[in-house]
């Protein structure tokens, strides 16, 4: 259904509105929404285009919601329409949230409607929308930042007739590793971000090190009246894996401390900008279904916890150095996070789900015939380079580019380049 059209200097953004099938083995069943916007240069708008459907990363996080003309859809504008998605459950798709989810009885049925939220209902859903918006005989192009290229993926492996060509930044996923093994690799990365972010801050070792001793001695209350602890502190390193990722954290940490009535304490200005860096209770789906993106036939059981028993440099002690964590989910968030604790049971529910179907098909993918080109940056510090490279071997005729040049946020840094040189390598230019 369309919604509306708006007018922005440059771009002619029209919203769309589909319903789709909670659960597309059960077509009749209950329904959801899915929003999607349109976005076509003006002086295009009415010309026969080819579609770009965007698939975003997360997961559970709406699609990039435009103010300009700029990165990488200004590259993607001079030939495509493009489409942003928001996926299943985020943006102004019927959303996941505490209050969505209180409408359903039980944890059991929280669970069991959650489990509609991954890639291969992602991607069901953008069949759905190609069919019903562009026509079932004409299939579109693909791109996927970071979790939107494991969707891709997907795609390719069971409803690769939909896809023109397909463009993956920074998330072409292992097809075939469990998250035990995601994470066994990731912890590594994550004490090299460590190591890197030390290295230019320095001072900062003595500042984390005074926070944590702060936290522990105290009773910290954020803005919203939750608790800040230690170990939620350590989660200040989730943004270590971009490209800026490192000042917002020095930043907040140089400013930590002020004389209050009773002597030295934190700052409000350092409580609300942590509260801020983080997004899970508005994002829930992020904390709920994460391990879950890793898991076929197999369950996550925690795996970022019982993994990280194997990293004793994460510990937190008395005089010892505070080191940050990076995008892993811990069960303890569902009791210190308001919006998270009533979704505590159906977490536990989910992971210990071992019944997860399969997201990928090896078999498909060796007998790859879309056009595909991805992205792989070295030192990405949430899609492991070498199982990226493991899957290349593994999709027939994809195109590979490996670079060190970006970390994981390489599109948002430098969109209209790194998309630019990912259409070059389909089309034979580079």
């Amino acid at each position: 259904m369309h919604l509306t059209t708006h007018r922005l200097p440059g771009l002619v953004l029209t919203d769309h509105e589909f319903t789709v099938p909670l659960d597309h083995a059960k077509p009749d069943g209950e329904t959801i929404s899915v929003f999607a916007r349109e976005v076509v240069l003006p002086d295009k708008e009415s010309d026969e285009l080819p579609w770009l459907v965007f698939f975003q990363g997360g997961p559970g996080f709406g699609s990039p919601r435009p103010s300009s003309k700029s990165g990488w859809l200004k590259r993607a504008l001079k030939e495509y329409r493009v489409l942003l998605l928001d996926q299943r459950g985020t943006g102004h798709s019927s959303p996941v949230t505490h209050q969505t989810l209180a409408r359903l009885d039980t944890p059991q049925a929280q669970a069991d409607y959650l489990k509609h939220f991954r890639a291969d209902a992602i991607v069901k859903d953008a069949e759905w929308i190609r069919k019903e918006l562009v026509g079932k005989d004409t299939a579109w192009s693909g791109l996927g930042q970071s979790y939107g290229g494991f969707c891709l993926t997907t795609y390719l492996s069971f409803a690769p007739e939909g896809l023109k060509e397909a463009m993956i930044t920074g998330g072409l996923p292992s097809i075939d590793r469990p998250a035990d093994d995601v994470y066994r690799a990731a912890y590594p990365r994550v004490l090299e971000k460590n190591e890197r972010y030390f290295e230019r801050y320095p001072e900062d070792a003595q500042r984390a090190r005074e926070i944590v001793d702060y936290l522990d001695d105290h009773e910290v209350r954020l803005p919203n009246g939750e608790r800040l602890s230690s170990r939620r502190f350590q989660q200040l390193g989730f943004s270590f894996g971009f490209s800026d990722g490192f000042e917002p954290v020095h930043y907040l940490l140089e400013g930590a401390f002020v004389q209050g009535p009773s002597g030295r304490e934190l700052s409000y200005g350092f409580l609300r900008g942590f509260e801020k860096a983080q997004s899970f209770d508005t994002n829930p789906i992020y904390a709920i279904l994460h391990e879950s993106i890793y898991c076929q036939q197999n369950a996550s059981d925690w795996s970022a916890q019982r993994v990280r028993a194997e990293f004793p440099q994460f510990n937190l002690a008395p005089g010892k150095p505070v080191l940050f964590t990076g995008e892993m989910i811990y069960p303890w968030m569902f009791d210190e996070q308001e919006t998270l604790r009533p979704l505590k049971e159906a977490a536990e529910i989910l992971a210990a789900c071992d019944g997860w179907p399969r997201l990928y098909d090896t078999a498909t993918l060796r007998e790859n015939t879309v056009p595909c080109a991805a992205a792989v940056y070295y030192n990405d510090m949430y899609v492991d380079r070498v199982h990226s490279e493991e899957t290349a071997q593994n999709i027939k005729g994809i195109r590979l580019w490996v670079t060190s040049k970006y970390e994981h946020n390489g599109l948002r840094a430098d969109g209209e380049a790194v998309l630019g040189r990912l259409l070059n390598m389909l089309h034979g230019e580079a």
